[in-house]
C-alpha cells in the first residue's frame, strides 16, 4: 500500500534484536520501529497492532509433536531454555530450570536442536529460527507478546503521517483525527399528509353542506 501511494519513497527494512529496537527508533538509526510490549517507551509514541501467539519449541521427536496445544504442566519435567533477551514478560519460563541461560534466542534455538531442552517464544521468532529438525506448538496459559509500531514523538513529517495512516488503515481521501464530511445540502420541507377518504361521495348538484333542496312542482 506504501509502494501504491508514495511511489518515489521506498521502503528499508532491517532486522534488529528486540531489546535493541527502542533505542534505535529513539537514537535515530530508523524512522519507525516495531516493538514488543511492555517497554520503555519514553518519547515515543506506540500504535499496539496485533497480540502473538505463544508457543513451546521442542525437537521433531518429542511427544508434543502429537498434540495441538501444549499446557504449562505438560512441561513440567522438561528443562525450558529462558535466553537474556527473552521477549515474554514473566518472572522465569515452565518446566525445570537451565544451568545457564543463553545469549540469544538463536543462541537458544541451537541448544534445542541439541536436545539440551525446550524454548517458549512467540510464534514469529519460531518461524524466524525455523529448523527442518525442530517443531514448535501453541503454549496456552502463559504470557503473550504484543506488537506495536513506534516512532519517536518529535516526528511530525509528512511522509511518517502517511505511514501512520496507513497503519491505521486510513483511506487515501480520509484526513488526519477527523472523518470528511459530506457537503451540506438544503433539506425540502416534507409535504403535508393527505386526509384520509372517509368513504362519503357528494352528488353532482348537491349544495356543500350535504342537504339537497326540495323539487319545485311545476304549475
Amino acid at each position: 500500500m506504501w509502494a501504491e501511494r508514495v511511489p518515489g519513497v521506498a521502503l528499508e527494512l532491517m532486522q534488529v534484536p528486540a531489546a535493541e529496537a527502542a533505542g534505535l527508533v529513539r537514537d535515530g538509526g530508523a524512522e519507525a520501529v516495531l516493538l514488543r510490549l511492555p517497554t520503555d517507551r519514553t518519547g515515543l509514541h506506540a500504535i499496539p497492532l496485533y497480540t502473538e501467539t505463544t508457543v513451546v519449541v521442542a525437537p521433531k521427536d518429542h511427544l508434543i509433536a502429537a498434540a495441538d496445544e501444549v499446557s504449562p504442566a505438560d512441561l513440567a519435567e522438561d528443562v525450558v531454555l529462558h535466553p537474556l533477551d527473552d521477549t515474554l514478560d514473566w518472572a522465569r519460563p515452565p518446566g525445570r530450570p537451565a544451568i545457564e541461560r543463553p545469549a540469544t534466542t538463536g543462541d537458544a534455538i541451537q541448544l534445542v536442536a541439541a536436545g539440551v531442552g525446550l524454548l517458549v517464544v512467540p510464534q514469529s521468532l519460531a518461524r524466524l529460527h525455523h529448523r527442518r529438525d525442530l517443531i514448535y506448538r501453541p503454549l496456552s496459559g502463559v504470557p503473550a507478546s504484543r506488537v506495536a509500531l513506534s516512532w519517536p514523538e518529535e516526528e511530525t513529517s509528512d511522509l511518517m503521517e502517511q505511514f501512520i495512516g496507513i497503519v491505521r488503515g486510513r483511506t487515501v481521501n480520509s484526513t488526519r483525527g477527523r472523518l470528511a464530511q459530506a457537503p451540506a445540502t438544503r433539506k425540502r420541507p416534507e409535504p403535508e399528509p393527505r386526509k384520509p377518504a372517509t368513504g362519503k361521495t357528494r352528488r353532482q348538484g348537491t349544495p356543500r353542506g350535504g342537504k339537497r333542496g326540495k323539487p319545485r312542482r311545476r304549475g
